[in-house]
């Protein structure tokens, strides 16, 4: 049977993950082994690896690297040095046939470079992509280079694929996981949720990640507090934070999330983490979707739910026409949030279609995985456009 690794080390990460898991599972042909890491195993970011148990997996391998971590730019390099050397040594353990990777994040960057000198091939998902305010996007960039199949998630993200000199024949634009998992995932109704997290949904809320702009110095708490400020302007709206990630950063972002829910009780409310089904259940029902999340650029169009999206964390990303884009400051918050609210604006999204809407995302993905060809995948010639 075919060895199949799948890593994950953030809530995110996993939340998309989990129907390609499901999949592999399912089949005769394939062994999976689950490698999790991150802030999964960090109680400071939620322990979410129980949420990976609970839904009844087994845990192949587990890679700490987030014992004392300090969030700034020398604390995140040690922490990508111990991803490395703990990676490697699961990849000596586990032997898998061959990786699967999402995304563009420093942990997910480490596992390539460790699968790289194993000579271990990489499935990468959500290849492609631009996000031109992070040091994610050259991460990204660079596991597409070091990767063998390659699953990005619309038309023109294939294409800077190919522009990066991969092979057109690995090259399989099947969607987004977000997107399907909408279609499929059994979501809470509003009762449920407010029961759910302890918290009442009775009014209209905004959802709201906000993460680090890491190319950007030290502009986190600077934007908050914008950010803030602009929902004092909206007292009749309640205010559902999830935490930042274990980016440079991140730290502040979550003492200010905590300080602000704790002088606004009656109507904020912060948590660590709200898992998958929460997460979309809250989306799904909210009056909009407010940060710099990605989930607000990919999954928020497919539940016609309007996106604020603050600053340049996603810059370069396509985008439905649900999201309106504005600068970090107060006053475009307002006007933003203004404009999402509008009953005219929300009119127009009825009829709208997400531009990351692929039939069997998750099905796709794992029958190329399970059927490529693996002898002599390591050998990447470039491919020069015509």
């Amino acid at each position: 049977m075919r060895k199949v690794c799948v890593y994950t080390s953030n809530r995110a990460e996993y939340g998309l993950l989990r129907s390609v898991i499901r999949e592999i599972d399912e089949r005769n042909d394939l062994s999976l082994q689950l490698l999790v890491s991150g802030s999964h195993l960090s109680h400071e970011y939620g322990y979410t690896i129980d949420e990976i148990i609970n839904d009844g997996w087994n845990v192949s391998k587990r890679v700490p690297i987030l014992d004392d971590f300090d969030d700034s730019a020398r604390g995140v390099c040690k922490t990508m040095g111990l991803a490395v050397a703990g990676y490697g040594e699961a990849l000596a353990e586990l032997e898998p046939d061959i990786i699967v990777i999402l995304g563009d994040r420093y942990e997910a960057l480490c596992l390539a470079v460790a699968a790289q000198i194993h000579r271990i091939p990489i499935a990468h998902i959500h290849g492609g992509e631009l996000t031109e305010g992070l040091i994610d996007e050259a991460f990204r960039h660079s596991i597409t280079k070091m990767s063998h199949l390659h699953f990005p998630s619309c038309d023109s993200y294939r294409n800077r694929i190919l522009q990066l000199g991969e092979q057109p024949n690995q090259l399989f634009n099947v969607g987004a996981l977000g997107v399907e998992n909408i279609r499929n995932i059994s979501l809470l109704d509003v009762g449920e949720l407010s029961d759910s997290i302890g918290f009442p949904l009775d009014a209209p809320f905004f959802l709201v990640t906000f993460h680090p702009v890491t190319l950007e110095s030290e502009t986190a708490g600077e934007q908050l507090d914008e950010l803030f400020a602009a929902f004092d302007m909206f007292p009749d709206h309640r205010v559902l934070m999830t935490k930042a990630n274990s980016d440079s950063g991140g730290q502040i972002i979550n003492s200010k999330l905590e300080a602000y829910a704790a002088l606004n009780s009656d109507r904020c409310l912060a948590v660590a983490s709200l898992g998958l089904v929460r997460y979309l259940s809250a989306m799904r029902i909210a009056a909009a979707v407010v940060g710099n999340s990605s989930s607000g650029i990919l999954e928020a169009p497919s539940f016609k739910v309007p996106t604020v999206n603050i600053g340049d964390r996603q810059k370069g990303r396509v985008r439905a026409k649900s999201v309106v884009d504005c600068k970090p400051d107060r006053d475009s918050i307002k006007t933003a949030l203004d404009s999402v609210l509008d009953s005219k604006f929300r009119e127009t999204l009825a009829d709208m279609n997400s531009p990351f809407e692929r039939p069997d995302t998750a099905a796709t993905i794992v029958e190329v995985i399970a059927s490529a060809k693996l002898e002599g995948l390591l050998k990447k010639p470039f491919y020069n456009i015509p």
